[in-house]
């Protein structure tokens, strides 16, 4: 057990530089602390932890992802993509808790962001390719907006169906659940990031689609791989969610089995395919 751990750590410390290293066991501490005893902590010492680490898992996503010191060639990978999804979902809770202080997902936040960030540092995905475009990672970060603001979506239709599914139980409740919004908030909320997520994957689908040579180098067209088909999937997917929602009015369970049947062809759609790649195959990009 000591040997494989030992591997373990040798693997992280000769694949990162210490700046990443860094700041990426400075985010997870400034996770773990709120995920394990943020019931004992202030609002006010849960909210300064929470900021920590968002700042700290920010820096290493940008070290990761544009390679800003000389030490660190840009890299990206299955790991990466779902570190910066945490990061922008932990962005949209801290958002979120000043508009609706009641708001109670402290904890499910801070342990999804250690867990993304210690991934992201065993698994630090393949150095950027000479020949593609600096304007690469842009392309990665806005396809990965778009992963952030569905995974945001997901994380509150959860929430509205497990607060459906008690005030079945108990139908005498009050409207404010207990994830502390009302139900019809949670409603709003999620269809809201589903819009705004769907934007932003239509916008990477059509640059990946009119300037992929631009980006990945001469001769990288596109092609319908893993990776496209299941993109284009998840986008009819999505399209048919925000049209049935608003031709038919489309509510409750059946709106979000359509958003967790979107949900699982995008997460399918980057992150499958490059852990298949790089872990599976150990292929580069």
């Amino acid at each position: 057990m000591i040997l494989a751990a030992g591997t373990f750590f040798d693997a992280i410390f000769t694949t990162i530089s210490a700046t990443s290293l860094f700041l990426g066991l400075g985010a997870v501490l400034a996770y773990a602390i709120p995920a394990l005893v943020g019931d004992k902590l202030s609002l006010a010492a849960t909210r300064v932890m929470l900021w920590c680490a968002w700042g700290l898992h920010g820096l290493a996503v940008l070290w990761s992802l544009f390679g800003v010191s000389p030490d660190d060639l840009p890299r990206f990978g299955f790991a990466p993509a779902l570190s910066v999804t945490a990061w922008l979902g932990l962005t949209v809770y801290a958002v979120e808790s000043y508009m609706y202080p009641k708001l109670k997902a402290v904890w499910v936040f801070a342990a999804i962001g250690a867990a993304a960030v210690i991934l992201a540092m065993v698994f630090p995905g393949q150095a950027l390719h000479s020949a593609a475009s600096k304007w690469l990672p842009v392309h990665w970060a806005l396809g990965l907006a778009s992963y952030g603001l569905f995974a945001a979506a997901v994380a509150h239709a959860w929430l509205m169906m497990r607060a459906e599914s008690q005030m079945r139980l108990s139908p005498n409740t009050m409207s404010a659940t207990s994830s502390g919004l009302p139900l019809l908030t949670l409603e709003r909320l999620t269809f809201r990031f589903v819009n705004a997520g769907f934007v932003l994957l239509t916008a990477t689908l059509l640059a990946g689609w009119l300037f992929s040579e631009s980006l990945y180098g001469a001769g990288k067209v596109w092609k319908w791989d893993h990776k496209t088909i299941f993109s284009v999937l998840s986008w009819l997917a999505f399209a048919v969610l925000i049209i049935g929602r608003a031709q038919f009015g489309w509510r409750g369970r059946t709106a979000v089995r359509v958003l967790y049947i979107g949900s699982g062809l995008l997460l399918l759609a980057y992150v499958g395919s490059r852990f298949v790649l790089e872990v599976l195959l150990g292929r580069g990009l």
